[in-house]
């Protein structure tokens, strides 16, 4: 492309696999600067929200003031921001208030939450369509220097693969880096997450079509999908069933539910991958895979075990250390005073009279209720006490501006005396004696009254909104003490050790002797059950994560002794040299076209997913392992092969222009007819 095409992109650097001359790089130019565009309005908008405060909207409790549940719901960036921000957005922008609103909340957490990730978008690392995953997954982060230091292990990550990165790929990578640094909060997302589980329907955009939506874990959900791809491999096509493979899914899935025991379809296995580190068997909190999805490291634990027909295990983060206890775990009299009282729905409903005791309404309260349903239940204490705003000219209502200073407190009664000197009755007359039948409410004594007792009534809310404000921030502060209490005796445990330990061989040196005997049970177990073959080993890089070995426990025992008979019998006790002895490595070729077994194995834990740039697809259980350079040209070797998707492998015989190169630590290059060249890598470990 020529050098005015480059201009817009502001001196940033190219793409990963390059400038392409003609059209294809004007429109990599084009990429460019919508990404610079964007990042330069998100600027704007929150600049324009800043200029909008929400100091001049009317305060949550005041007539005609946005509703509490609108209040609650509304993100928490928009907080300072008028409501009526949104509407003149919209003008500006012909689109709807609630795709206005969203823009200010984009824009605003980029800005404030995310300005790593908006400075990369601006200098084109990240374009908008990588943006999802960031503001899901990384702008929640509550503590900051946590989300600041996820923010840049990415966006470090990122500038420094220069590889292919789709929106998929980031997406996988910033749940992997949010998981293992957020273990903590991952897991309770993850519970709540369990808790919504479920099916819906709802319409779909063709009348006479629905859709219908299943909500479950990640491994229940590989097991259903699997399941059923299995049951239509297993059926055969009938002569003219020109049905796609997705209308076969729906009519398989409709005969299993509506018609079960009548479809005749036999019974099938379905087949999941399950991958665990050392150290999150052994406890740590680096998270699994499951098909290669990331998975808490407690979900993989409990699923390898249960596969193996092994005992499920209490959760070892949970383990206290030793002569530790968890704050969670104790029982003080607050508490039980708390438990003791299980009808908190009743404090939603009205106001009752807060009591600064221990155990009291406000502490149940905040104890007990939610957010939204705490700030519900002050909004009721404060009417209760204020009583309802009456309306200009009726008995209450406040004078206006230009006749009490609304800015700060006052004594009605100086006011009532600065207004009034000659009360009706006489001049040296006391109200309250010279008109005793006035009713309260009007001129006179029932002015005094009413004012007297909405003074003392503002003082009783106000002190008791000061208790639950104070009581809201000791259940804080608590909660953080508690947590952090939690952290560090989880970091003393054997769990903590496990996770710090900087290689496989240290954390096995760090778990407790219970914890080796279960892993060595585990990896112990042989196939059968629920286990369609035995666990693998696989030996990693433990820098760059690339499968240098794939074994399994007998093996290694195998390679482990000298082989003689003593210590074949006894591997663990042979201490004789092994220089000279084979090792562990990637399987030998295979003569012939079809990889033997060990090497098929080998080159799938390798690969995993299809090795095409951007292509995240799994390589077909059968198949679809390609000899890079053609046999018997190239060997069947895993120097030699490469694992693609159905439509990938088919691009690769018959696209013309295209080419390929295998290197023998599995590196693929791929060259297009353009002259674009892309690298991948093995998926790291």
């Amino acid at each position: 492309m020529d050098g005015g095409a480059r201009t817009g992109t502001r001196g940033a650097g190219a793409p990963s696999v390059g400038w392409a001359s003609g059209p294809l790089g004007a429109v990599q130019a084009a990429a460019r600067e919508i990404s610079r565009q964007t990042a330069l309005r998100a600027r704007a908008v929150a600049a324009f929200a800043a200029t909008r405060p929400a100091s001049t909207d009317r305060a949550q409790g005041e007539r005609g003031a946005m509703s509490a549940e609108r209040w609650a719901a509304r993100p928490e960036v928009l907080r300072p921001v008028s409501e009526w921000a949104a509407q003149e957005l919209s003008i500006a922008l012909d689109v709807s208030v609630a795709k206005a609103e969203a823009e200010l909340a984009r824009s605003l957490t980029l800005v404030t939450r995310l300005p790593r990730v908006l400075d990369a978008l601006e200098r084109g690392l990240l374009h908008p369509d990588h943006l999802w995953c960031l503001l899901e997954h990384v702008a929640p982060i509550a503590d900051d220097a946590l989300r600041a230091t996820v923010e840049a292990d990415l966006l470090a990550w990122l500038a420094a693969r220069n590889r292919v990165t789709t929106p998929a790929a980031l997406a996988d990578r910033v749940r992997r880096v949010v998981t293992r640094l957020n273990a903590r909060e991952a897991a309770r997302d993850l519970a709540r997450a369990l808790a919504e589980r479920g099916v819906s329907l709802r319409a779909d955009r063709t009348p006479g079509m629905s859709v219908v939506t299943v909500v479950c874990s990640t491994p229940e959900g590989q097991a259903f999908y699997r399941a059923l791809s299995a049951c239509v491999d297993a059926l055969d096509a009938e002569p003219g069933d020109g049905r796609t493979r997705g209308q076969r899914l729906v009519d398989c899935l409709l005969d299993l539910v509506l018609r079960p025991g009548e479809a005749g379809l036999p019974p099938v296995q379905a087949l999941l991958t399950v991958v665990t580190s050392v150290h999150t068997a052994l406890g740590g909190d680096q998270p699994g895979e499951v098909d290669g999805h990331a998975v808490p490291a407690e979900m993989a634990r409990q699923l390898a075990r249960a596969f193996a027909g092994l005992d499920p295990v209490a959760d070892p983060a949970a383990q206290p250390a030793d002569g530790a206890t968890l704050a969670g775990a104790t029982t003080s009299p607050d508490r039980a005073a708390v438990d003791a009282t299980p009808d908190v729905s009743s404090l939603v409903g009205g106001a009752p009279e807060p009591v600064d005791v221990a155990g009291g309404p406000i502490e149940r309260a905040v104890a007990e209720l939610r957010a939204a349903d705490f700030d519900r239940w002050l909004d009721e204490l404060v009417r209760d006490a204020f009583g309802d705003a009456p309306a200009p000219g009726e008995p209450g209502r406040p004078p206006e501006a230009d006749g009490w200073d609304v800015g700060g407190w006052h004594d009605p009664g100086e006011w009532l005396d600065a207004h009034d000197p000659d009360p009706p009755g006489g001049d040296d007359g006391d109200p309250l004696l010279s008109v005793p039948d006035t009713p309260v409410g009007t001129a006179g004594d029932g002015w005094w009254a009413a004012a007297d007792r909405a003074v003392e009534d503002a003082g009783a809310a106000v002190h008791a909104a000061r208790l639950a404000l104070g009581a809201a921030q000791q259940s804080v502060r608590t909660a953080q003490r508690a947590d952090a209490a939690d952290e560090a005796a989880w970091r003393a445990g054997t769990a903590g050790r496990v996770a710090a330990a900087g290689d496989a061989l240290a954390a096995l040196a760090a778990a407790a002797d219970s914890q080796r005997e279960d892993l060595a049970a585990l990896l112990s177990a042989t196939a059968g059950g629920g286990l369609a073959d035995r666990p693998r080993i696989a030996v990693t890089d433990a820098v760059s994560g690339a499968l240098l070995a794939l074994t399994d426990l007998p093996e290694l025992r195998r390679v482990g002794a000298c082989g003689r008979p003593a210590c074949r019998r006894r591997p663990e006790t042979c201490g004789h040299d092994l220089t000279g002895r084979p090792g562990l490595g990637a399987p030998p070729a295979t003569d012939g076209y079809r990889p033997a077994a060990a090497l098929d194995r080998f080159t799938r834990a390798r690969d995993r997913r299809c090795r095409f740039p951007g292509c995240r697809r799994r390589i077909p259980k059968a198949g679809e392992l390609d000899h890079v350079e053609r046999y018997p040209d190239g060997p069947t070797a895993a120097a030699n092969l490469a694992g693609f998707c159905t439509a990938d492998h088919r691009g690769k015989h018959q696209a013309p222009g295209w080419s390929y190169a295998l290197a023998p630590d599995g590196t693929l290059t791929v060259t297009a007819p353009s002259g674009l060249v892309a690298v991948t890598d093995p998926p790291p470990y």
